[in-house]
């Protein structure tokens, strides 16, 4: 059995992969390839970048290494409510496209996911949890349900909070580019013009790192159990 892993950064998949070597990639492809086995488990896990475009480029990535018969779409996600506890790791039971109104329902018990197409601050936050009942916020679980349904193939979604319902950070949307990256250098200089939001940054930057290692954690426990069914 084949589990293809998409992610959008290398961080949110840094604690799972610790041990595991980086495969090649073309030059400049934006994307970031790991491959390994556990017991009669392949697994591949890809990060490309954030958003939907992204999502697609890694999901075509992880086929690329051959065909697969499950899919994880793992990741960060921001609260949407108290409820969503930062650095836990949530297994959503739907994924809802914020943009078509797509609803991908992923099991009978567990929380619901909305699928935006950039970073939600603390207002639209607001605006989510109200219209969608959602508890979490992402960029692109919904684009890899919908290619797994394409596919006919089973998908399943792990997102760890890495930002509470009222963070109070800085518009990174003006600094992501095309292929769904950081453009940290641009980012790093606003920033810098707004000594306000050092302290938010710093706190989000341990948050993230805590809600990678519950990624790794229940991520981990749920390949090990695939790896002996």
């Amino acid at each position: 059995m084949k589990i293809g892993i998409i992610a959008a950064m290398p961080g949110e998949l840094k604690a799972l992969v610790r041990h595991v070597p980086k495969l090649p990639v073309v030059r400049g492809s934006g994307i970031a390839m790991w491959e390994w086995e556990r017991g009669e488990l392949e697994v591949v896990a890809v990060c490309a970048g954030m958003g939907a475009a992204a999502a697609r480029r890694a999901f075509t990535a992880a086929e690329y290494t051959g065909s697969l018969d499950e899919v994880l779409s793992i990741g960060w996600a921001g609260a949407l409510t108290e409820a969503a506890k930062v650095g836990e790791c949530y297994i959503p039971a739907e994924v809802i496209d914020a943009q078509t109104g797509e609803r991908f329902e992923l099991g009978s018990d567990g929380e619901r996911c909305v699928t935006t197409v950039h970073v939600a601050d603390a207002a639209e936050k607001r605006r989510l949890a109200e219209t969608y009942g959602a508890k979490l916020v992402d960029m692109e679980a919904a684009t890899v349900a919908r290619l797994a349904q394409m596919r006919g193939i089973p998908m399943r979604c792990f997102k760890a909070v890495s930002d509470g319902v009222d963070a109070d950070l800085p518009d990174l949307n003006p600094y992501i580019d095309e292929m769904g990256k950081l453009r940290m250098a641009g980012f790093l200089g606003a920033v810098a013009l707004r000594p306000q939001s050092w302290g938010a940054l710093l706190q989000l930057g341990r948050n993230s790192s805590k809600a990678a290692t519950a990624l790794a954690d229940v991520v981990g426990a749920y390949l090990e159990t695939m790896s002996n069914e």
